[in-house]
This record gives structure tokens, sequence and C-alpha cells, in this order.
């Protein structure tokens, strides 16, 4: 399951509006512009949240298989592309032991859609190895950042949430606006759903975000995700 963090992009960092480069459904006309004076110091987006010091808990399960997944919202920044972005760090374990080790760069612009500008993640195996093929920075080996969560989501055209060539081609869209979604931390109402997959593998996951929390379920045909536990600062 493709975790994050990862909506219809309204407008790029320019200003612009909804363009085919926005969608970018050809990797050669996928280049935003990306202009650090249009984005804020802080990240308020209602169904993408980003406030230093939330831990969100979240638990997997794929047949007998439970994996756990802790999502903490740190207070450091890294510049990327110009644009100072919100450090993000997850942990995923199984059994208590440490399965993946991620940190995560984002950056809301001035219209409050969430910016991914990339990833450094650690893949350990069974034997103790160390994988970093996942990781990616905007900018970078000609990766571009994507959208994560627009300012206003509303249903539309499938857009990219960030891009290196054979490393994070990954889409999403908008499906609806008003899901209830019952999960182990509460019920949510009015919830954002999407629609989200990788160009890169078969299948796809649905999400659901709930206003003022973020992601609060998603699944596959194979596993269920949902959140059990918010602790806010």
């Amino acid at each position: 399951m493709r975790r994050l963090l990862p909506l219809l992009p309204v407008a790029l960092a320019s200003g612009a509006g909804l363009s085919c480069v926005a969608l970018g459904l050809r990797p050669a006309d996928y280049h935003p512009q990306v202009d650090p004076a249009d984005f804020r110091e802080i990240i308020d987006n209602a169904f993408f949240p980003l406030v230093p010091g939330t831990v969100a808990r979240y638990v997997e399960k794929e047949g007998d298989e439970t994996t756990e997944r802790e999502v903490t919202v740190t207070s450091d920044t890294r510049v990327v592309m110009g644009v100072s972005c919100v450090v993000v760090h997850e942990a995923v374990s199984t059994d208590g032991v440490l399965e993946e080790d991620t940190t995560s760069w984002f950056a809301e612009d001035e219209q409050g859609a969430v910016w991914f500008f990339g990833e450094d993640t650690r893949q350990i195996g069974p034997d103790g190895v160390v994988s970093t093929e996942g990781s990616w920075e905007a900018g970078v080996d000609g990766a571009q950042p994507g959208i994560v969560m627009p300012g206003r989501p509303e249903p539309g055209e499938p857009y990219r949430q960030g891009y290196r060539f054979g490393v994070m081609e990954d889409m999403a869209q908008v499906v609806a606006l008003d899901r209830s979604v019952t999960v182990p931390a509460g019920t949510y109402t009015d919830c954002v759903e999407t629609s989200d997959w990788s160009l890169l593998e078969a299948g796809s996951d649905k999400k659901w975000y709930a206003a003022g929390v973020g992601l609060v379920r998603s699944e596959s045909h194979a596993d269920v995700e949902t959140l059990v536990s918010l602790t806010r600062p």
C-alpha cells in the first residue's frame, strides 16, 4: 500500500489555473513552476494539517499480518527547490521490528494546496540490509514536486502527487467529498475520498481524509489501514 502520504491541484504555485501541464499525464509535460515566495510557513490545510508535535498511529492489516505505522510531524524544516518544507517522520514496524524509516517534506502554497517535495526512505530487510531505492527529492535527477491535497478539493481530473522517472509516479483523483468513515480513532463525516495509484504498478488504493485530522483510512484489494490514535500538541 502506498502510504503517503499522498488531490486535484486547483492552481499551480505560480497561481496559474489547471492545465495539461498541471495534470502532467505525460512526463515531458510535467514541469510545475515553483516560486518559494508563493509558499507559507505553516501547513494548515483542513484535510492535510501538519502541526509540529502531532503524532498519528495507524494499523494495517493484510491477511494474518498486522503492521503498525507511526507518523510524527516534527519541528524540523528542510529547504527543497528554495521552499522551506515541514519534515514528517514515519516509522513502520511489525511485531516491534522496524521495517521502514522515512522522512518526507511538505509545503503549503498560498492557495492552501499541500505539495509533496520528496522523501528519504530506508527499507530494512529481515537480514538487516537497508534499501533506499524509493528515495527522491524534487529538483534532483529530474524529480518534480506534486500535490497531495488541494486547498479546496473537488472531484475532477487525475493529477500527479510527485514525479521521478521509475521511482515516484503516483497519481490521484478526488472521488467524493461527503463520505462517513468509522475507524478505531472515531467516526468522521464529510470526508474527502480519493483514488490513488502508481503508474509503476497495478492496482489502486482508496483513501479517506477527515477535516482537522488528515488521513483516517486507506484500503486496497489486499489490506486496510486505519487511524487508531491521534495526539496533538
